[in-house]
């Protein structure tokens, strides 16, 4: 009888979970090809493009600073509305004179020099030293290691401008070092998976949208009313994001807009990475699970605790049908349900394959054929160490209880990538 009914469930949760996810994929496909059609977004009659103050946040990255800083000079903006405010936060290395020597070649171009001694605190502290200098109407933020394309700040702020209901607007990722290594391969497959159904598709059902860590712009006295970046949240990002939906803010998904970042190239640096983000999530349950009732929207609270509760649930899934596999095989255990599970377990996996095939397509890059090769190992093996993930930072948060340290992502060389 426990075996029935944990095998039934497992099935139940795994199924549900993809068909959540199909809905969500086919959304979020016909939310791309709409996007296409619009072309790009014009500024409003009667409307100026507002004063845009760019945070970059910076710790140990003379390795991608130069590009990414060159990247952000480059941005299509009316000229004299745009700054850009590196934030040296405690850097070791020759992040601050790299940027020192661009500044006499750029009046847009400033640097907040946070003392080793009181750097490297997290991201959300970084930001905030940025904050306080910042002039600009629109604060927009960009990772140390990110090179937007040249139209992608403006096609963000636009947006803003069009809809009074935003608070924010983030735009699109792509994973410039994604054929280095099997495992950037897998990751460049999971952040596209990520953004058209996740984003795109929950965007155009439930106009809910997350905002990514880099790549977004938010209105200052939106920021200003929900209060800056939270220093204990590990995912600041999310964090805020939950923050503007409670205030009744809006955040549009804009994959017109698009940068280029890099992921981790070893597994142990995906690990920690990936750690960081579930004891975020974490974080960010425990912060807002009782004020739900404060959300104006309930779909829009529902949706967003689902979200940070995907990693749960996908996890009781997967065990309890790994566990029952494994037992099934040595004959310690054997469901007497009568059924064609065999094919509804074949059924699941096709299903995973068809959906990361079918968002890849929206990417001229992306060859299908290997698109087909790396979903079909991934679900074996990459997906499988998410479940590594999820348990290691459920038990660092509620076993151990170790303390929330931010572990800054290591960069790499990206010549030829």
């Amino acid at each position: 009888m426990i075996v029935d009914l944990a095998f039934l469930g497992s099935v139940v949760v795994i199924w549900a979970m993809t068909a959540y996810q199909l809905v969500l994929t086919v959304a979020g496909y016909f939310y791309a090809e709409r996007s296409r059609q619009e072309g790009e977004a014009l500024l409003p009659a009667g409307l100026e493009w507002p004063t845009v103050s760019v945070l970059v946040p910076a710790h140990n990255e003379e390795r991608v600073i130069r590009a990414t800083v060159q990247a952000l000079l480059k941005q299509d903006y009316w000229s004299g509305r745009l700054e850009i405010i590196v934030i040296n936060d405690g850097s070791t290395d020759h992040t601050g004179r790299l940027v020192e020597d661009m500044m006499a070649q750029a009046p847009t171009l400033k640097l907040v020099n946070i003392p080793a001694a009181n750097g490297a605190r997290g991201k959300a502290r970084a930001l905030n030293e940025g904050l306080k200098v910042a002039q600009g109407d629109v604060i927009a933020v960009y990772d140390a290691d990110n090179t937007p394309e040249p139209d992608a700040l403006r096609l963000l702020v636009v947006q803003l401008l069009r809809h009074a209901e935003l608070g924010a607007a983030l735009g699109k990722f792509r994973t410039v070092n994604r054929r280095r290594n099997l495992l950037t391969r897998f990751i460049n497959l999971e952040t596209l998976a990520f953004q058209w159904i996740t984003q795109a598709g929950r965007w155009n059902l439930f106009r809910v949208a997350l905002l990514p860590g880099t790549n977004y712009v938010i209105w200052r006295r939106a920021l200003e009313e929900v209060g800056s970046w939270d220093e204990q949240a590990m995912t600041e990002d999310t964090e805020l994001s939950v923050r503007l939906y409670e205030k009744g803010y809006l955040i549009k998904f804009v994959p017109a807009a698009v940068t280029y970042e890099q992921e981790p190239e070893t597994l142990g640096v995906w690990v920690r990475q990936r750690t960081r983000w579930v004891r975020g999530h974490n974080y960010v349950l425990g912060k807002f699970l009782t004020r739900v009732t404060r959300f104006r929207s309930r779909l829009t609270a529902f949706e967003l605790l689902s979200f940070l509760c995907l990693h749960y649930l996908f996890l009781v899934g997967i065990v309890a049908s790994d566990a029952l596999f494994v037992l099934s095989l040595f004959s310690l255990a054997q469901p007497s349900l009568a059924g064609p599970f065999a094919a509804v377990w074949a059924l699941a996996f096709l299903l995973f394959v068809l959906e990361l095939v079918l968002i890849a397509s929206l990417e001229d890059d992306e060859g299908l054929t290997s698109v087909v090769a790396l979903a079909v190992v991934m679900y074996f093996t990459y997906c499988q160490g998410w479940l590594y993930v999820v348990v290691r930072g459920f038990t660092e948060d509620v076993i151990l209880r170790r303390e929330r340290v931010w572990h800054k992502t290591p960069r790499f060389e990206t010549t030829g990538t």
